[in-house]
């Protein structure tokens, strides 16, 4: 009996032996899984900053694992240490086989979970694939929004320049009417000399008679051949109007209609540069507008007709400032208003010239301490000079050939805004009075801007 029983426990030694080297080989091959994922997990590690967050749990994951496979390879050697213990006590050889049975039954479900586990991961990686692929779709879509924003920005530079050759092409046909209206001038001037000579010859008084008629015929006709002209340019200065009222006016609103969207609808979305641009783009198509605005109202100038009247300065002055004291300011202007005798003129565009060279005298003073406006008036031949004398910024005189020119300005856009047609448009309404128009300044010490009327 004793012989079987030590053949039998051979057997169980010998099956028990091949269970730990299925064991062993087992492990192994985990432990050459686990050294591949390490691998892959080098790799991962190699890859885009996008997925950095992403390694990160990856490797969470794998240290999980290796705790795992550390607490087989720590069951292994204490079923190891069992074993050595059933060579010894071969009378417990059952119950070390039954819970061997257990045990193996454990290590199933623990590769069970290892299955699952890279199941996981392998779902994991997958995601983190979708997601680098969205983002590469983003970037994309970023890059076509980038290229359309360039595109809106090269049109509008072809419309400012298509903008600033129609202003040359109107200067051009303005000196062209001047040259007409001297030519026209001469040939009257000529045409007079010639009538005088006709009378002190006193030659033949009929065929004198006839020269003069056809003489006259002819101016007459060139007179109307002039005026026609002249209602043409009219009609184009009407037509250039109308194309900035309305045709430079569209692109402008669209622009700004669509930069607005972008903010509510995509603001959030938008990181701090893009932010900043698309304020860029409101703020330019905003100044756009504004200019539009002020060179419609200086090409209006020329066709309104001035009507002359009695003006009180005192009242329309007064009007001018309470209207601006209405505006909410930090700084409120202290005015010094001496007297201001009447003059003759058109009432509504003098009221302009007081609150173009009033709001500039207001504008300029903003980084002082306090705003202090001196207006008044004196008497000059037959004139009255009236004047509005600040202490703000003032502006360096061997500048002053550029003052009274459209979109001419002397500070930037930054310093003080404004479009640079306010000083055009009172240098002429005041031409259109018969006046003149000047201004004295030193740069930190203030500026006087002057300009003359018909006295009553």
């Amino acid at each position: 009996m004793k012989k079987n029983d030590s053949a039998e426990l051979i057997i169980a030694n010998k099956e028990i032996a091949f269970q730990l080297q299925e064991k062993k080989n087992r492990a192994a091959e985990l432990i050459i899984a686990n050294k591949e994922l390490v691998f892959q997990d080098e790799e991962k590690e190699n890859r885009a900053a996008e997925l950095i967050i992403a390694n990160k749990e990856l490797a969470f994951q794998n240290e999980e694992k290796e705790n795992r496979a550390a607490e087989l390879i720590i069951a292994n050697k204490e079923l190891a240490f069992q074993n050595e213990e059933k060579e010894n006590r071969a009378a417990e050889l059952i119950i070390a086989n039954k819970e061997l049975v257990f045990q193996n039954e454990e290590k199933e479900n623990r590769a069970a979970e290892l299955i699952i586990a890279n199941k996981e991961l392998a779902f994991q990686n997958e995601e983190k694939e979708n997601r680098a692929a969205e983002l590469i779709i983003a970037n994309k879509e970023l890059a076509f929004q980038n290229e359309e924003k360039e595109n809106r920005a090269a049109e509008l530079i072809i419309a400012n320049k298509e903008l600033a050759f129609q202003n040359e092409e109107k200067e051009n046909r303005a000196a062209e009417l001047i040259i007409a209206n001297k030519e026209l001038a001469f040939q009257n001037e000529e045409k007079e000399k010639r009538a005088e000579e006709l009378s002190i010859a006193n030659r033949d008084l009929k065929t004198a008679e006839d020269d003069i008629r056809k003489l006259n015929d002819e101016l007459e006709q060139k007179v109307i051949e002039r005026t026609a002209q002249l209602e043409f340019a009219n009609k184009e200065l009407e037509s250039f109007s109308y194309s900035v009222s309305h045709d430079l006016r569209a692109p402008i609103r669209g622009i700004n209609g669509y930069s607005r969207i972008l903010v509510e609808d995509y603001g959030d979305k938008l990181d701090a540069e893009g932010t900043q641009v698309l304020q860029a783009i409101i703020n330019n198509s905003k100044k756009m507008g504004e200019l539009i605005d002020d060179l419609l109202a200086f090409s209006k100038l020329g066709r309104k007709e001035v009507t002359f009247s009695e003006i009180n300065m005192v009242n329309l002055v007064n009007s001018v400032i309470e209207e601006m004291l209405l505006e909410d300011d930090e700084n409120i202007p202290q005015f010094k208003i001496d007297v201001l005798p009447p003059a003759n003129g058109d009432k509504s565009l003098i009221k302009q010239v007081w609150i173009n060279l009033i709001s500039n005298a207001i504008k300029y003073s903003k980084h002082k301490e306090k705003t202090n406006i001196e207006i008044g008036a004196y008497k000059k031949d037959n004139l009255v000079v009236y004047y509005v004398k600040d202490e703000g910024a003032g502006f360096d005189m061997q500048y002053y050939d550029k003052l009274f020119g459209v979109f001419q300005r002397l500070h930037s856009q930054e310093e003080f805004e404004g479009t640079g047609i306010g000083l055009a448009i009172v240098q002429k309404i005041v031409n259109r009075h018969n006046g003149t128009v000047w201004a004295e300044s030193k740069v930190n010490e203030g500026t006087c801007f002057s300009f003359s009327l018909q006295k009553i």
